[in-house]
């Protein structure tokens, strides 16, 4: 059997160099995937823990911070009217980390926070079952004339 690609071709590999060097250069844009851009690795106490940064209201939390993001679910909703709002925490902090974090990022001073746990829960989606995370959330307090906005 013979190799086709060998019979006619006799240009040689200076000659092929050539060529190539004077076509013109492709502009070439390389994007980084959304995954790999937002992620950041948290480093608490004794645990590390994998998380996205949160953008809310143009502030994004940083590495040792205890808040991951804010909670937007329809409770969080009408609870914030009334001036008490919620965030998804790490599951290692603490009141007073959470109280420091909001002042960093909101420059607001709560009032009072209550952490309640985020129980997993299951569930069956695609022929499968599994389980949800489970999780930290803080309801953080302000005073009456004090709040925060997300856009």
């Amino acid at each position: 059997m013979a190799l086709f690609w060998q019979k006619g071709n006799k240009e040689t590999a200076a000659a092929k160099s050539e060529k190539a060097m004077k076509q013109p250069m492709a502009k070439i844009s390389i994007k980084a995937p959304k995954k790999l851009e937002k992620k950041l690795f948290v480093k608490t106490e004794n645990l590390t823990e994998k998380r996205t940064a949160a953008v809310a209201g143009g502030v994004i939390f940083e590495k040792g911070s205890a808040i991951i993001k804010p909670r937007v679910t329809e409770k969080a909703g009408w609870l914030a009217e009334r001036g008490v709002y919620t965030f998804e925490v790490l599951k290692s902090a603490n009141s007073q980390q959470i109280s420091l974090a909001i002042k960093e990022a909101y420059k607001v001073t709560p009032v009072k926070i209550s952490i309640a746990p985020i129980k997993s829960k299951t569930m069956f989606a695609r022929g499968k079952s599994g389980r949800t995370v489970s999780g930290k959330k803080a309801y953080v307090y302000l005073k009456k004339g004090e709040k925060i906005e997300f856009i």
